[in-house]
């Protein structure tokens, strides 16, 4: 099977060499494409001394444009598993293969990396884990489907699923709003457990000053697109 590895970055000279490096350590097997999405910062120099494969945008897209063009790029070269890993250290990749086998096993569209499941490793602040299991609520109550992680950019996607999310992803922090669309457009999505770190360096998109903004903007996006998109046909497999 034809694998790669998602790893989008902004302003992570601090950890991406290190998040590269191992991946490919654990895991030689895999291809990765680190998406640069007009970092500032020297990340696109050091994906280039160390002859990494990337892509650079002009402009910043923000998460959600960043992944869907990794996305794009597995649908365009036939790859069968697609698997989105941060840039900044979090996701240890000795856990891929567990986060892959219900793919390869054809029981699961997407398998999400949860830390929650065993609760082992870093499991983030208190008021992140109340906003993370209200949204968990609400995915639940808006799609009947139980996902305890729904903020986790650990995870992977069979071939039917890349191809929906080449073509519909959302943009800004996309992790809970690309559950809601695989599982009411019928895909299946299961979690597995693995254990994760602290940011190894840098600094979260999601400043503590936000983390409001961040719940309420998500919050209306997922009613949006279970009673809007869908109920008019937008949403499409």
């Amino acid at each position: 099977m034809k694998i790669l590895v998602i790893i989008p970055c902004y302003n992570e000279q601090e950890n991406i060499l290190d998040t590269v490096q191992n991946l490919k350590a654990h895991c030689p097997e895999v291809d990765c494409l680190v998406v640069n999405d007009c970092s500032t910062d020297n990340s696109e120099y050091i994906l280039k001394e160390n002859n990494i494969p990337y892509i650079s945008f002009p402009c910043n897209l923000g998460i959600g444009g960043g992944v869907q063009a990794g996305y794009v790029y597995a649908k365009q070269n036939g790859y069968d598993v697609t698997i989105q890993m941060d840039g900044d250290g979090q996701h240890d990749p000795a856990f891929l293969h567990t986060v892959i086998q219900p793919i390869l096993d054809g029981s699961a569209d997407m398998a999400i990396g949860s830390r929650f499941l065993e609760k082992k490793g870093f499991q983030t602040s208190f008021a992140r884990r109340m906003g993370i299991r209200f949204l968990s609520g609400l995915i639940r109550i808006l799609t009947g489907k139980r996902v305890l992680d729904v903020t986790s950019g650990y995870r992977a996607c069979n071939r039917a699923l890349t191809e929906f999310y080449a073509h519909s992803y959302a943009q800004d922090y996309p992790e809970p709003e690309a559950i809601i669309a695989a599982v009411l457009n019928g895909f299946r999505v299961q979690e597995v457990a693995v254990e994760m770190k602290e940011r190894q360096g840098g600094v979260s998109s999601i400043r503590a000053f936000s983390s409001i903004y961040y719940m309420i903007k998500v919050s209306i996006s997922l009613l949006v697109y279970r009673f809007v998109l869908v109920d008019r046909g937008g949403a499409h497999k």
